[in-house]
């Protein structure tokens, strides 16, 4: 061989575009060239005796002894395996290395090439192609959520419109006909309710939709207003509602609580409205309200059959009614919505169910901010 082509050979093999080591049989480094040098901040005589293991971070160091070395011993090669070098300056340098082992007729290791790749560019891209394979993921499973919302929505709402369309409809058939009688007060009685039942749908669907988008649900806080009268005015309309049910409220609320009493209303309306359509009609309703430490409590519990395990996972979901008598079916926002409610003035619903009672349980901050509207996150 002449100089001139040892020349270009150890030039090649000293400036190459990639990194080269060779391991001794004991593992550490006999051999370098400067582009590994280079790229590591650590001069060729530096790199002398060290292991490979010493050129990683820690978690890399860790890896390549539990996982490479022992592929490198029992196959004799290992390719493209992904580390990360730290330089001489501390910044974490990405790299693929490729191994293979050299031994003598007997089998004695000799030595070991590595050669070095900076994967800086690759790990990138790979990086782009996981976190693009993941926002198509998570966008295609919202769309999916958005389409089961969307037929879930139609099939529901037509279901429950039909019912009270229906009742007026035949109520202003029957006036029609037979103009007004003395059972026409009556008839438009029950026409204002199904209007009413109407009303609550479609007031539901749009507190579903704001909370959907992503705005949450509005609040006016009213600083200051005594809640108790609030409460108790609901009670006593579901009482009405209800006259062969016992309901037993109590309100000890020694702390004023800052919040949107409309919402506070409807919400206690629907926990109400679930122990009466799901408790037991020989059971009493017990409903109580408190202050203590800066926090406002109020539960709702009645008798009856406990929860389900599977149903207590999807009480919160929207569009979710368990099983109830038809003439008690409503769309199913009740608990979603009151839940909604509870995120908006900072709190949580919870609920436990056991063969004695089940209890709804709404825990929130009693100091809200300024008065102004308010949206929560609706997760």
């Amino acid at each position: 061989m002449t100089d001139a082509v040892a020349e270009d050979l150890e030039d090649l093999y000293e400036n190459a575009p990639c990194g080269y080591l060779s391991l001794g049989p004991d593992g550490r480094i006999v051999k370098s060239n400067l582009t590994l040098s280079v790229w590591i901040g650590l001069s060729q005589e530096e790199l002398l005796g060290k292991r490979l293991r010493d050129l990683l971070n820690v978690a890399g160091s860790i890896f390549y002894e539990t996982h490479f070395a022992p592929l490198l011993r029992m196959q004799g090669f290992f390719n493209e395996v992904a580390l990360d070098f730290i330089t001489a300056q501390g910044a974490k340098l990405p790299v693929l290395a490729n191994a293979l082992e050299r031994r003598d007729a007997e089998g004695n290791l000799l030595f070991t090439r590595v050669t070095i790749f900076q994967a800086s560019d690759r790990r990138l891209y790979e990086r782009e192609l996981v976190e693009a394979r993941a926002a198509a993921e998570r966008g295609l499973e919202l769309e999916r959520s958005a389409a089961e919302l969307r037929e879930q929505f139609i099939a529901v709402l037509g279901h429950d419109l039909r019912n009270p369309l229906a009742g007026i409809e035949a109520g202003l058939r029957r006036i029609q006909r037979m103009g007004v009688t003395d059972a026409t007060p009556a008839m438009l009685d029950l026409m204002f309710q199904s209007v009413d039942r109407m009303k609550n749908l479609i007031d539901d669907v749009l507190d579903l939709t704001r909370s959907r988008l992503g705005g949450g649900l509005p609040l006016q806080i009213e600083p200051g207003r005594p809640l108790a009268p609030t409460l108790r005015q609901i009670v006593d309309e579901l009482q009405v509602a209800y006259p062969d049910r016992e309901i037993d409220d109590q309100f000890d609320l020694s702390d004023s609580v800052d919040c949107d009493h409309g919402r506070l209303g409807q919400l206690l309306s629907n926990l109400l409205g679930n122990a009466l359509t799901h408790g037991a009609e020989d059971q009493p309703i017990e409903i109580r309200g408190t202050t203590q430490d800066g926090y406002f409590k109020l539960w709702v519990a009645n008798g009856g059959d406990p929860i389900p395990p599977a149903a207590m996972e999807r009480l919160f979901q929207p569009f979710y009614r368990g099983e109830v008598r038809a003439s008690l079916n409503g769309l199913g926002l009740g608990l979603y919505i009151a839940s909604q409610i509870a995120q908006a003035h900072a709190g949580k619903m919870s609920v436990t169910s056991d063969p004695d009672r089940t209890v709804f349980t709404l825990v929130m901050p009693t100091r809200q901010p300024d008065t102004r509207e308010v949206g929560s996150d609706s997760g």
